[in-house]
């Protein structure tokens, strides 16, 4: 009988473990019961923390080798943080495609609590992260839309762009990879959704939601076009919209751009079980989160999915969804602090997998 093909694919534990370290502790875990087994570990992103290493390589625990070939490189570029202080991002080069991950120029992980205050913060630096990756020769730029700090509707991002003097022509195209459907304006939109959890006061999302729809008016009169209700125009703060109406992107979901990407239905051919997880699984994680996309794939090929998560609820609809097996990471009574300890994670993530 050959040996048992598992597939690890665990969304990063936000605050605690990258996808990268949750899937290299679940590899340990089930070579430590199954030391035959070949466990092909998948980093994996919807669009946000992690989008960069998700496009690295996909690694083969079973044949200590890698399965997809090394042609990417980092580049490195001196920009400006969401309150205009130099820092130095990263994108990533693959051919003539850019892989740029907001995050790491305009993200909300960037800045200290204290420092938050969406009013002000700026997608400066990511625009200046298109602007090389322009400049070097790329022709298709892929942007992840996750983890902003920033609800400027992608104005800083423009201006950029501007600053710089960059003429992008129609050869050059924009995919944004993100989950989020959300319009632009409104109590559905950009400011009411997602500007709280970067700093913003109810008067503040009154202001912002204000702001963008004299942005986004000013933008279709000038423009010819209005692209503030389409799917994606309100991620990352609005900077879908500015993506969507001035640079003609397209949008798509992030995890599923992804999946195509690596050819993972490919991977799942012979796959005898995927494990896949996340930092907290419930009944949304059914409304198109990563797990869930991750789940979709593995049903058409009839391969068991388990589903593993520091916080565990709605066990049933998960269970009904198609997840094979559930299983929290956390034992009964573990205080929040202690368990979000990394090392206390890789840990109890070893345990859980040794299936």
């Amino acid at each position: 009988m050959s040996a048992k093909k598992i597939i690890v694919a665990i969304d990063s534990f936000k605050g605690c473990l990258t996808s990268v370290e949750a899937n290299q502790a679940a590899a340990q875990g089930v070579l430590a019961r199954m030391p035959e087994a070949q466990v092909v570990q998948v980093p994996v992103s919807d669009g946000g923390e992690g989008w960069l290493e998700s496009w690295g390589q996909v690694h083969d625990s079973g044949q200590n080798q890698a399965t997809c070939p090394r042609d990417s490189e980092i580049v490195e570029v001196n920009v400006k943080d969401p309150l205009m202080r130099p820092i130095v991002a990263q994108y990533l080069v693959k051919g003539d495609t850019a892989v740029i991950e907001i995050a790491k120029a305009s993200g909300l992980t960037l800045l200290k609590p204290e420092e938050r205050d969406p009013m002000v913060a700026t997608s400066y630096g990511t625009g200046q992260l298109i602007v090389d990756a322009v400049r070097k020769g790329c022709k298709h730029i892929i942007v992840g839309l996750g983890g902003s700090a920033t609800s400027d509707c992608g104005i800083g991002m423009l201006e950029a762009i501007d600053h710089a003097k960059l003429i992008i022509d129609n050869d050059v195209r924009f995919t944004i990879a993100t989950d989020v459907t959300n319009p632009l304006c409104s109590e559905n939109g950009a400011a009411f959704v997602f500007a709280p959890q970067k700093g913003a006061t109810p008067e503040m999302v009154e202001a912002l939601d204000a702001r963008a729809k004299r942005f986004a008016e000013a933008s279709t009169e000038h423009l010819g076009r209005d692209c503030q209700n389409m799917p994606g125009a309100g991620a990352a703060g609005g900077m879908g919209y500015a993506f969507l109406q001035y640079l003609h992107a397209e949008c798509r979901s992030g995890i599923d751009l992804l999946l195509d990407t690596i050819h993972f239905d490919d991977l799942l051919q012979d796959a005898n079980l995927v494990i896949t997880g996340e930092g907290s699984a419930d009944r949304q994680t059914l409304m198109g989160k990563l797990p869930f996309g991750i789940l979709q794939r593995a049903q058409k090929h009839g391969i068991p999915v388990m589903l593993i998560a520091g916080r565990l609820a709605d066990e049933q609809q998960l269970l009904d969804a198609g997840f094979s097996r559930l299983a929290c990471i956390n034992p009964p009574g573990l205080p929040l602090e202690i368990a979000m300890q990394p090392e206390t994670a890789k840990e109890n993530i070893r345990k859980t997998v040794r299936i």
